[in-house]
């Protein structure tokens, strides 16, 4: 026996929150990586940036005295506190002469340090990132002091990496904006998993409702979603469907219980007053008659079911011939013409102005014609016209059954093709099966075309035959 692992299953609100939740993870995380690393590039660059303009301005403040020695026009520290120029981490500052002397620093120098490293001075860059062994990444940034191409000196600042990509601050507000984007992300997914859940489990209770046969269900269907509203207007459509073909259900067990026991009760009372000698002579033999006519529509019956189960297990041969379609409607229309015992309606053809040909059943179209023309009259029960009105494309052509009846009442008309309906004008004034339309599209289809009601109203009815060309 198949049972369902409940334990796989979770509520939808909780799936899409979980997950969307760990997407965002994933994806924030993704983007704090990236723009660490871009604001540690940016810092680096701007900082570097710094260290350049204040080489450069301490630079063109270094003057040559007529001794020969180097001096330096202005205060070094109201250039290293000027507006914008601040440092983290108090970079170490150098002033050397043409030959990497170092004439002055902010930092106490060993003897050992009186020059500049030879590296800084044979290369021709002014930014320079130096690996000096344990004590990590440095970048130096250099400028000349020089007068008339004539170099002076140089103006060098070094700091460590990790001082000049130092931002804690940045790091916190970006730590502080990620956690808010997570937050945010994660209160408009619930409450919007939750708006879309809610709806979904009315239907899924409503679903539950018709599994046991309750069918009046309650579904507000003021959505604003469109697929919410679709699926909510598709299950209460579904619903009335299934409480319809319950309905029809029931009626055909009805129908068709009343159907043949009458006949049976009629032959039965019949047969016994000929039995029981109550009847004798010609009122006997008219007794007879009456059974036989009782018994053929008895017989009838029984054969519209069985025909109709043939055809939907496609256990009917189809055998088609090609045939002239002017010809063919006119002679099936005159045939039942003939074996009419009123004459009250009147049928109208308007063949084709071009005769085209058919690739069809001719005693298969005739069981189409005869059930819709049978149908046209009864809707008119004072007499009426019947017109039948031909058309052709390059593909197909199509048969226009057009009365003048009373019409199909407009609630009825989705359920005219469903077997076993009979509609409330028909279900006291007319005996039968309701297999009458059913059966004539079945056969229609059978010859691969179709068979559809066009429209209808208290003017009248229209219903199309459609057929292949040849």
């Amino acid at each position: 026996m198949f049972t369902r692992n409940k334990s796989k299953r979770i509520p939808l609100q909780r799936y899409w929150t979980t997950r969307y939740l760990l997407t965002l993870i994933v994806g924030l995380i993704a983007i704090a990586l990236v723009s660490a690393l871009w604001i540690r590039h940016t810092t680096l660059q701007h900082r570097l940036k710094m260290m350049e303009l204040m080489a450069e301005e301490i630079a063109n403040r270094i003057v040559l005295f007529n001794d020969g020695s180097l001096g330096l026009q202005g205060e070094i520290g109201g250039i290293m506190r000027g507006p914008g120029m601040a440092l983290e981490g108090d970079p170490s500052f150098y002033i050397a002469d043409a030959r990497g002397t170092i004439l002055y620093s902010n930092r106490p120098l060993g003897p050992a340090e009186r020059r500049l490293h030879p590296l800084i001075l044979k290369s021709d860059e002014e930014v320079q990132k130096l690996e000096l062994g344990s004590t990590g990444s440095f970048y130096v940034v250099k400028k000349k002091a020089e007068v008339d191409s004539y170099v002076l000196g140089w103006v060098v600042f070094a700091a460590p990496e990790e001082n000049l990509v130092k931002v804690n601050q940045e790091y916190g507000q970006l730590l502080i904006m990620i956690t808010g984007l997570l937050l945010l992300g994660w209160a408009a997914i619930y409450f919007l998993s939750k708006r879309l859940s809610k709806p979904i489990k009315e239907v899924a209770k409503a679903a539950r409702q018709v599994q046991e046969g309750n069918y009046d269900i309650e579904l507000r269907d003021d959505a604003r979603e469109e697929e919410i509203h679709d699926l909510i207007h598709s299950f209460k459509e579904m619903s009335k469907q299934l409480q319809q073909l319950e309905k029809l259900r029931n009626e055909l067990l009805a129908g068709v219980t009343h159907e043949l026991k009458t006949p049976v009760t009629s032959i039965s009372g019949l047969l016994q007053a000929i039995a029981d000698g109550v009847v004798t002579g010609d009122e006997a033999k008219e007794f007879l008659r009456i059974s036989l006519k009782e018994t053929a529509k008895m017989k009838k019956m029984v054969e519209d079911l069985l025909a109709f189960n043939s055809f939907v297990a496609n256990a009917v041969p189809i055998q088609k011939e090609i045939r002239s379609l002017n010809e063919l409607v006119e002679e099936i229309v005159r045939q039942w013409e003939l074996v009419q015992e009123e004459d009250t309606v009147e049928v109208r053809v308007f063949p084709l102005k071009e005769d085209v040909r058919v690739d069809t059943d001719p005693i298969r179209l005739q069981q189409i014609f005869t059930n819709l023309l049978n149908n046209a009259k009864q809707a008119m029960d004072d007499g009426g016209k019947i017109d039948i009105r031909l058309a052709a494309d390059d593909r197909r052509v199509t048969v226009d059954v057009i009365d003048t009846g009373s019409g199909i009442p407009e609630e009825e008309q989705p359920f005219i093709f469903e077997k076993f309906f009979r509609g409330e004008s028909k279900k006291y004034k007319v005996g039968g099966l309701g297999l009458g339309l059913p059966f004539s599209r079945l056969i229609a289809q059978a010859l691969g075309g179709d068979l559809e009601l066009v429209e209808s109203s208290k003017e009248g009815t229209t219903f199309r035959i459609t057929l292949p060309k040849v």
